[in-house]
């Protein structure tokens, strides 16, 4: 019995603005996508060619407000290759968050609060 993790969710408040978002800060791309009948509900699951790990983003029509985060004690990590150019890029986006200069990582605060650990390439 093997466990592969596959996806972790965010619900977001507006899910267009977090797919803008996560393609200029970390080059996601949208994978696919499912819509309630209804309306209730989109779902879009946003990867890249680097890992099959997906982020999937849920906005429900019926609460268009940021959500509860709580004490944000949880993050997603994401290693790049070029550390530098990355910190510059969300330098100039304005989204870095936290700098944490003594472990050499970083995060990054989506629109909806939720933090995001830049880690260099070891």
């Amino acid at each position: 019995m093997g466990y592969r993790m596959i996806h972790e969710n965010y619900n977001v408040s507006d899910v267009e603005r977090s797919i803008s978002f996560y393609r200029e800060a970390l080059d996601l791309s949208e994978k696919h996508r499912k819509v309630a009948q209804d309306g209730s509900f989109t779902i879009v699951f946003l990867g890249n060619d680097e890992s099959d790990f997906e982020l999937e983003l849920t906005q429900l029509r019926d609460h268009p407000q940021k959500y509860d985060l709580g004490d944000g004690e949880f993050h997603l990590a994401f290693r790049t290759e070029d550390y530098a150019a990355s910190h510059k890029k969300h330098e100039k986006m304005c989204c870095i968050c936290f700098d944490n200069k003594a472990m050499g990582i970083y995060f990054i605060e989506d629109p909806d609060g939720y933090w995001l650990e830049i880690v260099p390439a070891r």
